[in-house]
């Protein structure tokens, strides 16, 4: 079976191992560090934690059941915007390096979500992070979530 061939669902929710897992609230899957993600230094470049740190997010979401695709079709399309990002970078990865992202929910609002990020090597932090995600509409407009999601999230809107 093609893993990306239904979007990670099959009649139910199907969560393909590309997209890591769910486990006590925390969201964790696995990156290789390649060739293309350092800097001349041979670490990682700045800019690509940056993309492993949405790629945990995104996959985060995907788990819980939250897809951007199916919030761009609705009938007031909805979208996720990074509002903030506070990084602390303690270490840099480097080429072959297997790191692991991990994403679990810190704050939760009517039209924006808090999440604390980290980034390990060998089970010890490299990076952490806080992010807050903000739920806009078409017009870019603040947009409240829906209420269902307070449960996929495990926690009411405040």
């Amino acid at each position: 079976m093609s893993e990306n061939a239904d979007n990670g669902k099959s009649g139910g929710t199907l969560i393909v191992p590309l997209d890591g897992a769910v486990e006590d609230g925390v969201h964790r899957f696995t990156a290789r560090i390649y060739y293309a993600d350092t800097d001349f230094s041979g670490a990682v470049y700045h800019a690509r934690y940056l993309e492993l740190l949405e790629r945990g997010r995104s996959d985060y979401l995907r788990c819980l059941g939250v897809y951007h695709t199916e919030l761009a079709g609705r009938d007031t399309p909805l979208f996720w915007v990074v509002r903030r990002m506070d990084i602390d970078f303690r270490a840099a990865a480097r080429i072959d390096d297997i790191v692991t992202v991990e994403t679990r929910l810190a704050e939760l609002h009517k039209a924006r979500i808090v999440m604390a990020q980290t980034i390990l090597r060998d089970g010890a932090p490299i990076l952490t992070a806080s992010v807050t995600a903000a739920l806009i509409n078409d017009r870019g407009r603040p947009q409240r979530m829906p209420r269902e999601w307070a449960a996929l999230f495990g926690g009411t809107l405040s």
